[in-house]
């Protein structure tokens, strides 16, 4: 299909035209990214200024998930919050591409991040004499790079298909940023074929992931039974942690992109819980529920508070 775009840019309806809700939302999302960006960036300061957690490759990657937590969230929330006190919410056809390049490299990068820290409970609990020189160093960054290498080329593939869409006409989009299905809706062609597509990438990424992350969950739980009560105490309470973050950002990511490309009403609200809620509570359950996280960022707190003494 030879691209034939004529729009030069969209409008973002949003959630509501009410410039009183409009301003309860730049409230609301402000003090919401505010949040996400502080608790985040704070983890990969804690993790980076503490040796002993860097070495530890569960910390290695929950310093790599924070980060892009806060990268996710700015390319959503920041857009959204400047939308809020305007009242024509306009982006450019370049802007929207990059934001949709951004929105899927990032989220490609977590879901094989959270695929890497399900492998390294599995070592640690199904094989802990031989962690240390499984999880090693080097493993760990090839992990890094696979995320980095897996996120780029799903979006690649997404921004691709999204570039053969012609626009020449409506340009309004139903949603609160671009994302794939809501543009397939002003393409002026037929869409079911790259909708199906579209599908075909997003699906199959999402459901490999989720089932590979049942399959080591699943090998966890049986292999637990060998445990003493206290070590199946200890291994639940951190794999819980980690499932509890694993269902918040892949359930709502499995409604929306692995099924046919069609909308519902609750989508809006639906794509908030993962964009916006998820990398705020990312770090609230890894952090309040590791004694490790909290006693670092103690540390941290008096190293600073002394430092600031000491001027």
């Amino acid at each position: 299909m030879e691209n034939q775009s004529f729009v030069t840019e969209f409008l973002l309806q949003g959630f509501s035209q009410n410039p009183h809700i409009q301003k309860m939302i730049f409230v609301v999302f402000l003090f919401v990214y505010i949040a996400t960006i502080w608790c985040n960036m704070l983890i990969v300061v804690t993790i980076v200024c503490s040796l002993a957690l860097l070495n530890s490759p569960m910390y290695f990657f929950l310093a790599f998930l924070s980060f892009l937590d806060a990268s996710f969230s700015s390319v959503i929330t920041l857009k959204m919050i400047s939308d809020s006190l305007c009242e024509k919410k306009t982006i450019s056809f370049q802007g929207c591409m990059v934001q949709i390049f951004a929105i899927h490299f990032l989220a490609g990068a977590e879901v094989i991040v959270l695929t890497a820290m399900a492998y390294d409970r599995y070592v640690a609990i199904c094989k802990p004499l031989h962690y240390t020189s499984i999880m090693n160093r080097r493993l760990c960054c090839i992990l890094v790079g696979i995320a980095w290498t897996g996120g780029l080329l799903h979006s690649i593939i997404e921004i691709l298909f999204t570039f053969q869409l012609p626009f020449c006409g409506p340009n309004v989009i139903d949603h609160f940023m671009c994302d794939l299905y809501p543009l397939l809706k002003l393409a002026c062609a037929d869409t079911h074929i790259i909708g199906l597509l579209m599908v075909a990438n997003s699906g199959p990424f999402c459901i490999i992931i989720i089932a590979l992350l049942l399959v080591s969950y699943g090998v966890i739980l049986f292999s637990l039974r060998k445990h003493s009560s206290e070590g199946r105490r200890k291994a639940l309470s951190t794999c819980g942690s980690h499932i509890a973050v694993v269902i918040l950002f892949f359930i709502p990511c499995m409604f929306i992109y692995a099924r046919p490309p069609s909308a519902f009403s609750f989508d809006k609200m639906v794509s908030i819980f993962y964009t916006v809620l998820t990398p705020l509570l990312n770090p609230l359950i890894y952090t309040f529920r590791n004694k490790d996280m909290k006693n670092a960022i103690r540390k941290l707190w008096k190293r600073l508070v002394g430092v600031s003494n000491e001027k």
